[in-house]
C-alpha cells in the first residue's frame, strides 16, 4: 500500500519516494511509491495535486484491489527515486473546509439533534446533507453561530488511530465504516475542559491542527431534497473570498444609488413601490392608446362587398402578440368587420378576426399566411392566430395582399 505520510503531518508539503510499480490508468502515466503525501479522493475530499519530480499530478486514487494509492501523471517518468511537491494552497483549503464540515456537522447534531448522512467537497462550495426535512433559515443561523464559536476558541485538533477495543468506548458521533484500527479526529472541548471534546468523528481526511485555522464558516444556502435538507458552506479563505465579492458588488450598488450599504434593502423597496406605479401608468397609457389605435384602424377599414376590412402590420419592434389579440378583439366587435393583422418582431405574429354575423371563415386564410412565411397556425371560424420564422416586411405584406385578395374572390 505504501506510506501515507499526511496521516503524520498534514502540513508537509516536499518527500522523497520510490517508485514501486509503473502501469497505465485510464489512458495517462501512473506510479505507485513506497511513500506518499498526495491524498487521495476519499471520503467526500478531493484528491491532492502537485509534481512528482517536476512532472504535473493529474489525479490520485485508491485501487480497490490492494489499496495503493495511484498517482496519475502528466508523463512518463523515468527516475526509481522521485521527489514530490505537493500544492499546498489546494491541501490548505481542504483542511480549511473539511475540518470545517466536522465542526458543522457536530454543531447540527449538538442544538438540533440532526445527523449529517452526506458531504460533498467542491472546488467553489462545499455541501453536507442534514437528515431534516425542511430546516429553518433560523436554526441554521444559530448552528453556524455555535460552530464559529468552536472556531474563534481556537481549539485542537487531533488526529490519531485507535484499536477496536478503544474504539467502542468512544462517544463517535457517526461509526466507521472501515475495519481494524480506525483514524478518528478529535475537535477538543473549550479551554475550562478540554477533556470534554466538542466532537469525535473517524475520517480519514487531511485537517488543520486548530480550528482557529478554519478563521471563517459561513452557510449560504440551504437545499431541500424530501426528507434532508443540502446545506452549502464555505471556509476560511473561500468565505473570505465570498465575503469580498459580495461587499464589492454591495459597494456598487450602493454607489449607483446614492446609500450607504445598510440602505440598500430600503432603497429597493422604494424602487420597487415606484416601478409598480409607473408599470399601472403604462399599463392604464397602453390602454388609452389601444382604444385610439382601434378607433383609428376601424376609420381605415375598405369597403369589400358587404364587409368592411382591416389590414395592418406593425413594423419592428411590433407589438407584444397578447395586444395583438386584444385589439384583433377590439375591431371584431364593429359589425360587418373583418381585421387581417400582422406584428413584426424576433418572430412574425399574425391574427385574423372577423365580427360576429360575418359568414367568412378566418381560418384558412391565416393558414395560408402562416404556410407562406414558414411558419403555422389555427383556431376557430371567427378568430385564429400563428406565428412564422419569416420577419421581412415585404414578404408579410405579400402574405397579407394575398390574404386579401382571397377573401376578395370568396365574396359572393
Amino acid at each position: 500500500m505504501g506510506t501515507r505520510l499526511y496521516y503524520t503531518d498534514a502540513y508537509l508539503t516536499h518527500f522523497v519516494a520510490r517508485v514501486r510499480e509503473r502501469l497505465t490508468w485510464e489512458g495517462h502515466p501512473a506510479v505507485v511509491l513506497d511513500q506518499t503525501l498526495f491524498y487521495p479522493t476519499s471520503g467526500g475530499q478531493p484528491a491532492d495535486r502537485g509534481v512528482l519530480s517536476g512532472t504535473p499530478v493529474l489525479d490520485v486514487i485508491v485501487r480497490e484491489s490492494d489499496g495503493a494509492i495511484i498517482h496519475v501523471t502528466a508523463g512518463e517518468i523515468e527516475q526509481e527515486l522521485l521527489e514530490g511537491t505537493i500544492d499546498w494552497p489546494r491541501r490548505f483549503d481542504h483542511m480549511q473546509q473539511h475540518t470545517g464540515q466536522h465542526i458543522l456537522s457536530a454543531a447540527f447534531e449538538r442544538l438540533l439533534n440532526a445527523d449529517t448522512v452526506g458531504f460533498h467537497l467542491g472546488t467553489q462550495v462545499s455541501t453536507v446533507d442534514i437528515a431534516r426535512t425542511r430546516l429553518e433559515q433560523e436554526a441554521a443561523m444559530a448552528v453556524e453561530e455555535l460552530a464559529n464559536q468552536i472556531v474563534w476558541e481556537d481549539r485542537a485538533v487531533v488526529t490519531r488511530f485507535v484499536a477496536s477495543d478503544e474504539l467502542m468506548a468512544l462517544p463517535l458521533r457517526r461509526q466507521p465504516t472501515v475495519a481494524g484500527p480506525v483514524r478518528i479526529v478529535e475537535i477538543a472541548g473549550p479551554v475550562s475542559s478540554p477533556q470534554e471534546r466538542f466532537d469525535i468523528s473517524p475520517c480519514g481526511g487531511t485537517h488543520v491542527a486548530r480550528t482557529g485555522e478554519i478563521g471563517l464558516i459561513k452557510i449560504t444556502g440551504l437545499e431541500y431534497r424530501g426528507e434532508l435538507t443540502r446545506v452549502e458552506f464555505l471556509c476560511g479563505r473561500r468565505a473570505f473570498n465570498d465575503y469580498r465579492a459580495r461587499f464589492e458588488v454591495t459597494t456598487r450598488l450602493a454607489n449607483r444609488l446614492t446609500v450607504g450599504y445598510r440602505e440598500l434593502e430600503q432603497a429597493l423597496e422604494r424602487m420597487q413601490a415606484e416601478e409598480k406605479r409607473l408599470l399601472h401608468e403604462l399599463r392604464q397609457a397602453r390602454e388609452r392608446l389601444q382604444v385610439a389605435e382601434v378607433r383609428e384602424l376601424a376609420g381605415s377599414a375598405i369597403a369589400l362587398g358587404p364587409y368592411r376590412v382591416i389590414s395592418h402590420i406593425w413594423e419592428p419592434p411590433g407589438r407584444p402578440p397578447e395586444e395583438l389579440r386584444a385589439i384583433a378583439s377590439e375591431l371584431a366587435r364593429h359589425p360587418g368587420t373583418i381585421a387581417l393583422l400582422a406584428t413584426v418582431g424576433e418572430r412574425t405574429h399574425l391574427c385574423f378576426a372577423r365580427a360576429e354575423g360575418v359568414d367568412i371563415d378566418v381560418v384558412p386564410l391565416l393558414r395560408d399566411s402562416c404556410e407562406r412565411l414558414e411558419g403555422k397556425g389555427g383556431g376557430r371560424p371567427h378568430f385564429a392566430q400563428g406565428s412564422a420564422p419569416v420577419t421581412e416586411s415585404r414578404r408579410v405584406r405579400e402574405a397579407l395582399d394575398i390574404a386579401l385578395r382571397s377573401l376578395y374572390n370568396s365574396i359572393p
